[in-house]
């Protein structure tokens, strides 16, 4: 099962960030407005509002939303256009997709996580698995714009990542029971300024690669680094996550082509060992890491600019797409 979060229309949380409501695609390549199935008599009328929603009703959530898309994929043809006339089925070619958990409570970048990408970066393999917290506030969806920031303008890189989504609480689990507190998977663009890579590469001393790194994690963090989606797909619709193909296109041309049976460490681990110390809750992702074929490990490097499109394709789950704009100057008043 795939979900999505739709736009209907502008509307935004607290926090200035768009909120949207949940649905699921359909093999039709339509999207069903869970919100407004509930008025057909043969469903029930607990519909959540957001996929955060579904997430927090648990397992007996997300089986009620497969058995309702199940019965409408088999609908007769004049259900179908009865819950067309209503709205609740909408063309995904013309309906705006926003990040599938739009508003994350934390995001867990796993770094140094695929061979190739670590020879390409010449950086030996870590002990155990590595990441970072990304920032929330850089979400958004497929097809908005990434901003290349005005003041951090020529070394943005994309960094194509296969993503996991919590479906309940997880905190100091074990590697055996680690796969059962997962919802779901998606797909991250982890944008990074890469300004600072070098230095922290190059660092003679301790403190002075640590200050380097720390530099190096906030040029992940800027608004809009971190496209989300298209959707997310229940976990029961991937076989293997270990055996999926990624893809990365920069303006068409293949800059990552992987497979995540290149992952040093396995979903399992990484679970397990970022658990024990933070509280992950339904909605929550990691990023398992991105493999060879960045930007800045080419020679020469290729960085993301203006008018450029980026895309990352990842089997069993689709493809985001995303263009990149000049930062807008602020207008004096």
């Amino acid at each position: 099962m795939k979900l999505v979060t739709f736009q209907k229309r502008r509307e935004f949380s607290s926090h200035g960030q768009l909120t949207g409501q949940v649905g699921a695609l359909l093999s039709t390549d339509e999207i069903l407005d869970l919100s407004l199935v509930h008025n057909s008599p043969s469903m029930a009328r607990w519909i959540p509002g957001s996929l955060h929603g579904v997430l927090e009703a648990g397992q007996e959530g997300l089986e009620f939303i497969r058995r309702l898309v199940d019965e409408i994929e088999e609908a007769p043809e004049t259900e179908r256009e009865n819950l067309t006339e209503r709205g609740a089925l909408l063309p995904l070619a013309t309906t705006p997709l926003l990040a599938p958990v739009p508003q994350p409570a934390l995001i867990i970048s796993a770094g140094k996580n695929y061979g190739e990408h670590l020879r390409e970066m010449g950086t030996p393999k870590p002990l155990h698995p590595t990441g970072f917290i990304k920032s929330t506030t850089a979400v958004i969806g497929p097809n908005a714009p990434i901003i290349i920031p005005r003041q951090f303008p020529d070394m943005v890189d994309f960094e194509g990542e296969f993503s996991l989504v919590f479906s309940r609480a997880c905190h100091n689990v074990d590697v055996q029971d680690a796969m059962n507190y997962v919802a779901g998977y998606t797909i991250v663009n982890d944008v990074s300024a890469r300004n600072w890579v070098r230095p922290a590469i190059e660092a003679k001393e301790t403190e002075e690669a640590i200050l380097a790194w720390q530099v190096n994690i906030m040029g992940k963090q800027l608004p809009t680094f971190c496209p989300m989606g298209p959707v997310m797909v229940t976990r029961d619709e991937i076989a293997d996550p270990h055996n999926l193909n990624l893809t990365t296109r920069l303006n068409g041309k293949v800059m990552q082509s992987a497979n995540t049976n290149d992952l040093l460490f396995k979903l399992p681990e990484l679970i397990a060992y970022f658990s024990k110390w933070y509280q992950f809750r339904p909605g929550d992702l990691i990023t398992t890491g991105s493999p060879g074929g960045v930007g800045f490990g080419r020679n020469p490097k290729v960085f993301m600019k203006p008018g450029d499109v980026i895309t990352i394709t990842v089997d069993g789950i689709g493809t985001l797409s995303n263009p990149i704009a000049a930062a807008q100057k602020c207008e004096k008043i």
